[in-house]
């Protein structure tokens, strides 16, 4: 099976040090969002919205997948010189790995104390299926088949089916006489229920409710294939003054239609709902657009290379990230609390009081990890997942 003639040929540029920046720009923004000092002391900006609405943390989890697009955009070239059998492999392969590395994530550190002092190992029965990065795996996967097998035109019909489809889901199956877009009485969350398990989700919210759940992967996907077409077209003419205001305009006119589709169907980032996709697709066009201003247009470069170090190994820093946090959490200063309770109580709040202490424990810890990125750069190891 060979890809369609339809789909875009992409020129043979170098990569974009606009899309790297963006991509590290993200995931800097995610560690600082995901590790506050405290979650009682943490400025609104910096928390998730509690259901509907959208808050600049809001933005990070979905331009990840934008980021993975533009990623894609450059991969396709490696894809036109190998066997229809051989881009299988690697898509399949690298999904899951993703996959696999996601789920050992949530296991990890494998093994609990019990109250009596005793260990013993983790009961796989209630580990987390899914999460961050099995949703990247999924997206990645069938976001890369589409454009790999696809026309651009059967893409795109695609993707509207999967927006206009997952709002029709929800609208139709969910609990009768009830919010079809409550937290417990949407489509998504039985479907979760039923074919993961409560013990197999995400319990943060006080009760099993999956926001990386099995229905909202479907939207999601279109993130990803947004941020493909977005990196094609940023190497074909987007470093351009018409390319830019292109993005610029595309970018403002999908959050138009977001904000009013938001009447009908909310922006929500835990259900994914596809205004949410729209909403975040066109911010992300519209930052990029700025960065490819200020970076390629203006050469102001001499800030790029700090972020440019969690761009160069993206998902083994974010791994970093959420290992190092668990391992603060599972080690004990003395019998009360966490070590990491410990070092943001006794030096943090200790200090700095209240959601300044906590946003530098955030930013003390986001450092911890560029460090680590930043000695793989020096040694110029690259982890590619």
């Amino acid at each position: 099976m060979t890809h369609s003639s339809e789909a875009p040929v992409l020129p043979s540029s170098s990569r974009s040090l606009s899309l790297d920046i963006f991509r590290g720009m993200t995931i800097c923004f995610m560690i600082i969002v995901n590790t506050p000092g405290s979650e009682i002391f943490t400025y609104s900006p910096l928390r998730h919205a509690h259901w509907n609405g959208c808050t600049p943390t809001d933005l990070v989890f979905p331009s990840f997948l934008f980021a993975v697009g533009n990623a894609m955009s450059f991969a396709r070239k490696k894809f036109a010189t190998m066997s229809n059998a051989a881009v299988l492999g690697k898509i399949f392969k690298r999904t899951l790995l993703i996959f696999l590395l996601g789920y050992l994530l949530y296991w990890f550190p494998f093994f609990h104390q019990a109250n009596d002092g005793s260990w013993s190992l983790s009961p796989i029965s209630h580990t987390r299926i899914l999460g961050v990065l099995e949703r990247i795996a999924l997206c990645y996967c069938f976001a890369s088949l589409l454009i790999q097998y696809c026309s651009t035109r059967t893409i795109f019909v695609v993707s509207a089916l999967l927006l206009i489809g997952y709002w029709v889901v929800l609208l139709l199956a969910g609990a009768p006489g009830a919010d079809p877009f409550g937290m417990t009485t949407n489509a998504g969350y039985f479907l979760d229920k039923w074919v993961l398990g409560e013990n197999h989700m995400y319990h943060g919210e006080g009760i099993a409710f999956e926001p990386e759940g099995i229905l909202g992967t479907f939207p999601a996907i279109v993130n990803v294939i947004a941020g493909y077409f977005t990196g094609v077209f940023v190497q074909q003419k987007g470093k351009t003054y018409e390319g830019l205001a292109k993005m610029l305009l595309l970018g403002s006119m999908l959050m138009a239609v977001a904000v009013g589709w938001d009447l009908l169907f909310p922006i929500n980032k835990k259900l994914w709902t596809s205004s949410y996709v729209l909403y975040t697709v066109g911010i992300d066009m519209i930052f990029l657009a700025f960065l490819i201003y200020i970076i390629e247009f203006r050469q102001k470069v001499s800030w790029t290379p700090f972020f440019n170090v969690f761009g160069k190994n993206p998902i083994f820093i974010y791994m970093l990230s959420e290992l190092l946090v668990i391992v603060l959490f599972t080690v004990r200063h003395g019998h009360d609390q966490s070590l990491f309770e410990w070092i943001n109580k006794d030096f943090y709040q200790a200090l700095f009081p209240g959601a300044f202490g906590s946003l530098l424990f955030a930013l003390t810890y986001m450092l911890v990890c560029w460090s680590v990125g930043k000695w793989l750069d020096v040694k110029k190891i690259y982890i590619r997942v």
